[in-house]
């Protein structure tokens, strides 16, 4: 009986699911070892934040696309998880904007 399970076989069958799936960990350990490098050689500020949200971003699209398996699904889909995310950000950035504004005039005022 011990002989019968060890002859199981040990590696899936589809090796080109396994070979894709170290290609994305592969990219997103680059991108990783990028933001590492520019958080440790770059002063901070405004444009080490744009980066950092641009590679999160690209993290972001690689795990959902591929783990998540959103990039093999229909374009309707994937709208209509894109559209209200664009719409969150939107206000986002809108009551950031806003908010300055006000605390400017405060600041002006007194």
């Amino acid at each position: 009986m011990a002989e019968e399970i060890l002859d199981i076989p040990v590696q899936p069958a589809n090796k080109a699911k396994i070979r894709k799936i170290w290609k994305v960990a592969l990219i997103l350990a680059i991108v990783t070892s990028i933001e590492f490098l520019f958080a440790f050689t770059l002063p901070r500020g405004i444009m080490l934040t744009s980066i950092f949200i641009g590679l999160t971003i690209v993290k972001a699209y690689y795990i959902v696309s591929e783990f998540m398996h959103l990039g093999h699904e229909v374009k309707v889909l994937i709208w209509s998880i894109l559209l209200p995310m664009i719409f969150v950000i939107w206000l986002i950035i809108a009551l950031i904007v806003e908010g300055g504004y006000i605390y400017f005039q405060n600041f002006i005022s007194s």
